[in-house]
């Protein structure tokens, strides 16, 4: 089967599930030796997989979380969160040597400073089932680890029929592998943000790095914070600033954007509209702490 022919299904988003304590409203960062406070905390559900399928959903597309949940109180104690947006969870997989996966998210004003544990292996036993599901048109690939650890997944998706999308997610013993690139053939969308791009690539310049990924990737977007975003497709390169809202957190704004883009391209959008729906669902993750927070606002107001 082809990718054109369940071009308009549903998404799969691939990665860890991670249980996100985020503190806000610090005077300055923590130091050796000393102790500082925040005047709030979240604990959320985060990870960019589970940050995806959530603002995917939210766009009425179908959308299945491919991961592995461990079995201790905190990875429990996510559950009602991963299933509230309307997230598939068949294809989740619980298991004790998957938890507790925990990032501490520090923020002050716009400067942000993450502490995370990985466990067990990223790979679910539910992966051939769900690239098997007839309703899937397209694998989200959240972090380029989970890349490493199941080296075939690209593959593996095409054998589908599936499109794949990657966001290499910043990690620094993985975004300067000189094989990074090489690694990731075939993946169709390729989504880093503006710090990944040039670590990736050895150039500052956005725009510049945009061109360099668009000579491996049919479509690239290079998200660029407060700047908006850049996006090569089609031998074009297009921009959109981000909108002036109030910013609250910035952790899962670039998941969210993935989803919006990617939900577009689906729906075979034109390349300005692609990357302007992705800003538009970066910019609403930024107004609420943690990754799909502002979902949940959202809903409450309507």
């Amino acid at each position: 089967m082809t990718s054109a022919a369940r071009s308009t299904g549903a998404v799969l988003s691939i990665g860890r599930i991670y249980c996100d304590l985020i503190f806000t409203g610090l005077q300055s960062m923590p130091v050796l030796g000393r102790e500082i406070f925040a005047d709030d905390m979240a604990i959320v559900a985060g990870g960019g997989a589970f940050i995806v399928a959530a603002y995917s959903a939210s766009t009425g597309r179908p959308t299945a979380l491919l991961s592995r949940l461990g079995t201790d109180t905190l990875s429990v104690g996510l559950m009602d969160q991963l299933g509230a947006g309307g997230v598939d969870l068949q294809f989740l997989e619980h298991a004790a040597d998957a938890g507790p996966q925990l990032t501490v998210a520090i923020i002050q004003n716009l400067e942000r400073a993450f502490l995370s544990r990985r466990a067990g292996s990223a790979r679910p036993a539910t992966l051939e089932t769900a690239l098997a599901w007839q309703q899937a048109s397209h694998l989200h690939i959240a972090e380029y680890a989970t890349l490493l650890e199941i080296p075939r997944l690209v593959a593996q998706a095409k054998a589908h029929g599936l499109s794949v999308s990657l966001d290499p997610s910043w990690d620094e013993t993985l975004i300067f592998d000189p094989a990074f690139l090489k690694n990731c053939a075939g993946v169709d969308l390729f989504l880093p943000n503006e710090e990944e791009a040039t670590a990736i690539t050895g150039i500052s310049d956005p725009e510049q790095s945009l061109r360099k990924l668009a000579e491996s990737f049919p479509v690239v977007a290079v998200k660029a914070g407060a700047k908006g975003a850049y996006l090569a497709m089609n031998g074009q390169v297009y921009s959109s600033p981000a909108p002036n809202v109030a910013v609250v957190d910035t952790t899962g704004a670039g998941d969210a954007f993935d989803a919006g883009l990617i939900n577009a391209w689906l729906d075979k959008s034109d390349a300005q509209s692609c990357l302007e729906a992705g800003v538009a669902l970066g910019s609403l993750a930024v107004q609420a702490a943690g990754g799909a927070a502002a979902l949940k606002r959202v809903k409450n107001a309507g």
